[in-house]
């Protein structure tokens, strides 16, 4: 398994883009990692990176071998987790890349819960935006994404599709706060905080407001949705998120989400996907079964079900 080791240098080398920062991260010498990285190429015979004043990055004979490298490595930890779920204990690692509103509430939940039965798995959190989704899993940096998209169909493989309404966020005792359902109009009485251009509620709300005279800019934004929640907790502001990201009213912050009415926002589709063609490793295949779960539960037949193909 000796290869394993180089392998995870050569592709610590192209992510970094560096030498020295890979010796860094994989915690040896500079001298060593660059001695793994000749041999191989000595062994290939090719060269697979450019040497440039910033660094090195890989040529076309690098792209090839690095996706190699990362199929071996991904078959690689599917065969480790399958032997140890063959043992009875269930190991591996697991990468979700994820839109901001799963960050708050639902992925933390699921990860905690996944973890409690079953404490040797790892896992690892990356917030993405969903144009990255699809380059994020063909690179096999993440196993599997759950993505808000408003517009297009994802390029991979969809395991499970659910429907987001956009909410409106507002402290407790906001004048709107006891309403059930807002009209977009009610909520720009008022002063907007927005999260920035880029993500998903943001476009709904864009595409909303097309034209309508009562848009006004708005009086906060931020990339943080943390940031937002605390800032409408204080003020009469209201800021607006996805519903999978909007609190129930459980969570002590002194803030409420109320739904706005579908006819002044069409809502988008929260997605769960991984890799075409690619098995996941059993850790990560049941994290995605539970996720799916949980959703196609909380969601019932507004969840759309689909296989790997």
């Amino acid at each position: 398994m000796k290869h394993l080791v180089t392998f995870r240098v050569i592709e610590a080398i192209a992510q970094t883009g560096s030498i020295r920062s890979a010796a860094e991260r994989l915690s040896q010498t500079p001298s060593a990692v660059q001695r793994r990285l000749q041999n191989y190429e000595e062994e290939l015979g090719f060269p697979i990176f450019e040497r440039t004043a910033k660094g090195v990055r890989l040529n076309s004979a690098g792209e090839l071998v690095i996706q190699h490298i990362r199929e071996t490595l991904a078959d690689t930890e599917r065969l480790n987790s399958r032997i140890a779920d063959l043992a009875g204990m269930r190991r591996g690692h697991v990468s979700v890349g994820c839109s901001q509103a799963l960050v708050p509430y639902f992925l933390p939940r699921e990860i905690a819960a996944y973890g409690a039965l079953h404490p040797n798995v790892t896992f690892e959190s990356v917030v993405i935006e969903h144009e990255q989704a699809a380059e994020l899993l063909e690179s096999y940096t993440v196993d599997v994404v759950l993505v808000f998209n408003e517009k297009s169909v994802p390029d991979y493989d969809v395991r499970l599709v659910v429907p987001q309404r956009l909410m409106a966020i507002m402290a407790v005792d906001h004048p709107l706060a006891r309403y059930d359902v807002l009209r977009l109009r009610q909520c720009y009485a008022y002063p907007v905080a927005l999260p920035v251009r880029g993500f998903g509620g943001r476009a709904l709300l864009e595409q909303a407001l097309y034209g309508k005279t009562f848009a006004a800019p708005p009086s906060m934004e931020s990339n943080s949705f943390e940031f937002l929640k605390a800032h409408v907790a204080m003020t009469d502001a209201i800021t607006f998120q996805i519903e999978i990201g909007a609190p129930d009213g459980t969570e002590g912050a002194g803030i409420v989400s109320r739904c706005i009415d579908p006819r002044d926002v069409v809502g988008g589709m929260l997605y769960v996907g991984q890799r075409r063609a690619r098995t996941l490793p059993v850790a990560a295949s049941r994290f995605v079964e539970k996720v799916s779960r949980t959703l196609a539960d909380a969601y019932g037949p507004a969840a759309r079900r689909s296989g790997p193909g």
